[in-house]
């Protein structure tokens, strides 16, 4: 049972602090600062940003609308109680760091701020090398319809209020943030290596999220079918979920279709219900999982959740679709090589007859360098891939010699590079569904290929 907490002590601090506090965010474009930026501005304090991008970004849809100022040229004034933080993507010898710095601004790490917003409510902490974003997105879909919410999307979606208890949160573990975090509850969708220039192995990303769970204040909701996740030791009531059997929350006789997909669910071994999702692929099924399971714990009838489901519109960037004549584009979040075959397979179940393109544009020179194999075995998956460079904005070339797309094209089998020269090549391809598939934007090549199709 969620306990409503008692404001009336909070409340009065929290509005003198509301007076003295600004917050001013560097890198606010960046999904998870343009998220934080949108609930602190929820929670009534004054928000502005600085980015060094002035094209605009599908993550400033939220502070466009609450009229968040965001500033190019570090001339902006900031007056003494402004609070800084700053995206991993800016060094601290960004000129506009070295600017606050010299004004004497007190700076707070982004993680530590999203810590202290998780111990103001009852939150639920999503977690997981993937399915982090759509299984927040699900959560909150059926929240937002019922008791309501607060929550933290990564894909710049945010909102906060002190009238709701619970606070959804897609809980990164990259440089080990999450840990900075207080779980009411954790959402566990699998456990893979990932960041490895933060971890040094999967044994060492496995203590993480194990340092992670055992924080968890009352239950844990995990997948059963990863055998990563079974490796931990938990001592909080745990509600698997998943295909096999030895899952409390399982899915059966499951229908992927071109439509939807469908499947049986049940629960403690009993028959719930039947489930219809507009979404594809088995990684679609084990989020829905994780997030009925999640629901269940929170006393939801069962049918309120599936009439819910029904209506539900992914996140920002994940399996966005658009139709350009003959041509389907798939904008795709996918940057590590189990979710580009996920992508792909989704494509595969609702296309089947289509010819399936992916483009890929890698994203950072240590996850190229350590998975460059493994994404191309992936993209081998697809009918033809186009490769672009790499692109990072937290890593240089110089770090990482010898470390470029090159690695992933030589093992393609009908591979080509890409780049704005020759994108053309992309609207001689009939009958075909074109991914582009990256954690960096791919925006232009896709104006670009829109334009030249149109």
């Amino acid at each position: 049972e969620i306990v409503p907490r008692d404001w009336s002590s909070d409340v009065c601090s929290s509005d003198l602090e509301k007076i003295k506090m600004k917050y001013y965010l560097i890198g606010i474009k960046g999904s998870g600062m343009s998220t934080l930026a949108q609930i602190l501005y929820d929670l009534g304090y004054e928000v502005s940003g600085y980015d060094d991008n002035t094209d605009y970004k599908f993550t400033e849809e939220g502070l466009i609308k609450r009229h968040i100022p965001i500033y190019h040229d570090g001339k902006n004034k900031l007056s003494s109680n402004t609070i800084v933080t700053y995206s991993a993507a800016f060094k601290e010898t960004h000129h506009e760091i070295q600017r606050v710095k010299a004004l004497g601004l007190q700076i707070k790490k982004y993680h530590e701020i999203l810590g202290d917003l998780t111990r103001k409510f009852n939150s639920i902490c999503v977690c997981g090398t993937h399915g982090k974003t759509t299984t927040s997105t699900l959560i909150t879909h059926v929240l937002k319809n019922t008791l309501g919410c607060n929550y933290f999307i990564g894909d710049g979606t945010g909102h906060a209020s002190l009238d709701n208890n619970l606070f959804v949160i897609e809980s990164c573990e990259f440089n080990r943030h999450f840990l900075s975090y207080e779980p009411t509850y954790t959402v566990l969708t699998n456990i893979e290596l990932e960041h490895t220039e933060t971890y040094q192995n999967l044994e060492d990303i496995i203590s993480a999220f194990q340092a992670f769970a055992s924080k968890t204040k009352k239950k844990i909701i995990a997948c059963g079918d990863d055998e990563n996740i079974r490796k931990l030791e938990l001592t909080q009531e745990v509600i698997y979920y998943g295909l096999n059997d030895n899952n409390d929350v399982v899915a059966k006789n499951i229908d992927y279709s071109s439509k939807n997909t469908t499947f049986d669910c049940y629960i403690k071994n009993k028959f719930a219900g039947r489930i219809t999702i507009p979404l594809y692929g088995k990684h679609m099924v084990l989020n829905t999982l994780a997030c009925v399971a999640m629901l269940m714990e929170l006393n939801i009838p069962f049918a309120n959740i599936t009439t819910l489901l029904k209506t539900f519109q992914n996140a920002k960037r994940r399996f966005h679709e658009e139709q350009v004549k003959d041509t389907i584009i798939i904008d795709d979040y996918a940057h590590h090589p189990t979710e580009i075959a996920a992508t792909i397979n989704a494509a595969r179940q609702k296309y089947p007859a289509k010819t399936i393109v992916a483009v890929f544009k890698p994203n950072t020179y240590s996850r190229t360098k350590d998975f460059y194999h493994d994404f191309a075995t992936q993209l081998n998956k697809a009918d033809i891939t186009y490769l672009t460079e790499v692109e990072s904005n937290r890593e240089t070339a110089k770090e990482y010699p010898g470390v470029t797309s090159k690695l992933i094209f030589d093992e393609l089998t009908n591979g080509h590079m890409l780049t704005d020269d020759n994108i053309n090549e992309l609207t001689n391809i009939p009958n075909a569904v074109i991914l582009f598939l990256s954690c960096a934007s791919t925006s232009h090549l896709i104006e670009k290929f829109q334009k030249l199709k149109k």
